[in-house]
């Protein structure tokens, strides 16, 4: 894990006026390095989608310093909305938590690709805090890397993303490293329209039950396409069973493989077809527990996809809820 880095007042100050002036920063929070705009400048949240090849459809989050600024952004809320929002909020901002609300009619649909929702959140980073803070009003903020690929959890993996240069405020590595839960009060019951760390379980304790599945009238939001968190490399979910045979398979092909895997690369499973010794270009061990597992796992994609191997082979992981925000991630990459 890199050391946090200290982040200097001067460092702020440079920030806040780079943003003011329409240009674009990248800013740590706890769930990944995102890429700031003023969320009030349509000018601003163009380039954001222009940089990264996002479609402009495609709604940006907001990121606000306090629950106090979510009147100026969203809309008068009915009151048993205006309810699970004050529960909401006062349990898990700051936090990796994002609602989707109706927006404000004043607010630009360059922000919210178009719709008339919005998705907003307080992060709980202390760099992103500073930055807000003193920034005075909502920065949008998707993740800051080429649309579809592999989010960054580290200042580096900013710098690869955009090596022509993207202002960027170090923060070390971040804390969770899987983008936020959003979950959708557009309806009712509420509805999670992407996984994150903060559960199902905990969401339902707090608010009651929530609607199960996806919605075809529910509104957009980041990160659901079919394929995306993706390396360029190939991507193959392999069964814990399977992936000593997938890999044998493999190397009788003269491909190269990476491996990402929750157990050592010394366990070997029994082959049913012999001893053949496997070739593995690289065998990375994630963690066991699903939040650390998390924490690591763009870090260890990123690492595997520079390894030039023809497939990255993945042990699928469980199927229990603590593992849903992994595994929707982890389902995205291998898409094709």
């Amino acid at each position: 894990m890199n050391a946090p880095i200290e982040t200097s007042d001067a460092d702020i100050a440079a920030a806040v006026k780079a943003l003011r002036a329409g240009e674009l920063v990248a800013f740590p929070t706890e769930t990944v390095y995102g890429l700031g705009a003023d969320a009030g400048n349509p000018a601003a949240l163009l380039r954001v989608y222009a940089v990264k090849g996002r479609p402009t459809d495609h709604p940006l989050i907001l990121h606000l310093a306090d629950v106090a600024e979510l009147s100026r952004w969203v809309a008068p809320l009915s009151a048993p909305t205006a309810v699970l929002v004050e529960r909401l909020t006062q349990q898990f901002w700051p936090g990796p938590l994002t609602l989707v609300l109706p927006r404000a009619a004043e607010v630009s649909p360059v922000l919210t690709g178009g719709q008339t929702s919005i998705a907003v959140r307080v992060p709980s980073h202390p760099v992103a805090q500073r930055l807000l803070r003193a920034f005075g009003s909502g920065i949008a903020a998707p993740s800051a890397n080429r649309y579809g690929r592999v989010s960054p959890t580290r200042a580096e993996h900013v710098r690869e993303e955009f090596p022509a240069g993207v202002a960027i405020l170090e923060g070390g590595d971040c804390e969770v490293g899987v983008e936020s839960t959003i979950l959708s009060l557009l309806e009712t019951p509420p509805r999670i329209l992407r996984p994150g760390i903060i559960g199902r379980e905990q969401l339902e304790a707090l608010i009651g039950p929530l609607a199960d599945g996806s919605s075809q009238t529910a509104p957009r939001v980041p990160g659901s396409t079919p394929q995306h968190y993706a390396p360029q490399t190939p991507v193959e979910l392999v069964s814990t069973h399977e992936l000593d045979a997938r890999i044998e398979t493999c190397n009788a092909s003269g491909e190269a493989v990476a491996v990402l895997a929750r157990r050592s690369p010394e366990t070997r499973l029994a082959l049913a077809c012999g001893a053949t010794p496997l070739h593995v270009r690289r065998w990375l061990q994630a963690p066991a527990a699903s939040a650390a597992y998390a924490h690591d796992l763009y870090a260890n994609l990123r690492s595997l996809d520079k390894e030039n191997a023809a497939r990255i082979l993945i042990e699928q992981v469980p199927a229990s809820p603590e593992w849903d925000a992994v595994r929707d991630r982890l389902n995205r990459a291998a898409a094709r």
